[in-house]
């Protein structure tokens, strides 16, 4: 089978592989939609944590069931399935408290383990939702969805709250879209004023900020001096996140979404006068995944917007340079089998 391996920094190749063999418990799945994920870019330019080379990256993915081993039958061959990425163990103490999205021993597919930038993959069947009723789009963009609707959860948002939400990429909109969905009324922030602009049509956002003109008076502005109880950043960018503990109201929430292969520092009294939440959103559970189908079953998600570009994947290398550069304006690139 065709599998695209990024060997080292820069470097991604096409090459052949040996088809993966059935196990007790999993099934094969032959992949048919890859998203194109920050992680993919950040890996491919040597920017990713927790990451080693050659690697075969995808971890935003649908397919279709070729056989499963499985006595129940609640995944069967030709059932279409988003995959779950997150391999945890089962067994360490945040698998216990039900918090699989943060195990110690976590392998995501593509990062710490070979992924599904290829043709056929082997796995789980724990790690497979049936998504018979949504289309192969749909269920590719479930993943990163997921992401945006756990950092939501995680926040303990209130219908009625102020939001800021910073970084426009694809989980950026995804919080902005679930927070919109609890009911929150939330702000964009970013630099580039045409991302803005995709933010107020695609997440209906309220408000939009520039963050290069004046955003702290800004938010002011917006919230009478209160600024927004809870604020996301989705950056991955060290400055950031750094300024995003400037923008949060005293009794606030600041959540990274976002992840910066660096260290974060922050001016501890102001911190203690807010008695200010900090909370790190990783991955997300299967609950998460389950919340977005519905969302996106009943039209409250609209993915074909959401994909703005797409490839055949015998085509994705020569054009996965391009995607780094900000004048392509993607939002979510595609990989089509």
């Amino acid at each position: 089978m065709k599998a695209i391996v990024c060997e080292q920094i820069d470097q991604l190749k096409l090459v052949e592989q040996k088809e993966p063999e059935l196990l007790p418990g999993t099934a094969l799945v032959r992949i048919r939609r890859i998203g194109i994920c920050g992680t993919d870019l950040h890996a491919y330019k040597g920017n990713q944590p927790f990451f080693s080379y050659p690697r075969v990256l995808g971890h935003e993915l649908a397919g279709t069931v070729e056989q499963a081993d499985n006595a129940q039958d609640a995944v069967k061959a030709g059932d279409q399935v988003s995959i779950i990425p997150y391999m945890h163990c089962g067994e360490c103490i945040a698998c216990r408290y039900g918090k699989t999205n943060c195990c110690t021993d976590m392998k995501v597919l593509g990062v710490h383990i070979d992924g599904g930038m290829r043709e056929q993959i082997v796995v789980p069947l724990t790690h497979l939702l049936v998504t018979n009723d949504l289309t192969l789009d749909q269920t590719a963009v479930l993943e990163p969805l997921s992401i945006g609707a756990h950092a939501v959860r995680r926040a303990e948002l209130r219908a009625g709250e102020t939001v800021l939400v910073i970084g426009s990429g694809p989980i950026g909109l995804g919080v902005m879209a679930f927070a919109k969905h609890r009911g929150a009324r939330v702000i964009a922030m970013d630099i580039q004023d045409e991302r803005l602009a995709f933010c107020k049509r695609w997440a209906k956002v309220d408000e939009t900020v520039n963050a290069l003109q004046g955003a702290k008076e800004r938010l002011a502005e917006l919230t009478d001096g209160e600024y927004p109880t809870v604020v996301f950043d989705a950056t991955g960018n060290a400055r950031s996140m750094q300024d995003a503990f400037g923008f949060v109201a005293h009794g606030g929430k600041l959540v990274y979404v976002g992840l910066v292969k660096a260290d974060i520092s922050f001016h501890d009294p102001e911190f203690h006068k807010r008695e200010m939440t900090l909370l790190g959103s990783r991955n997300a559970t299967i609950e998460d995944f389950a919340a977005v189908q519905e969302a996106v079953r009943s039209g409250s998600i609209d993915v074909e917007s959401f994909i703005t570009h797409r490839v055949p994947f015998t085509e994705m290398i020569s054009e996965f340079e391009s995607w780094l550069k900000p004048e392509s304006k993607v939002i979510k690139a595609m990989v089509e089998l």
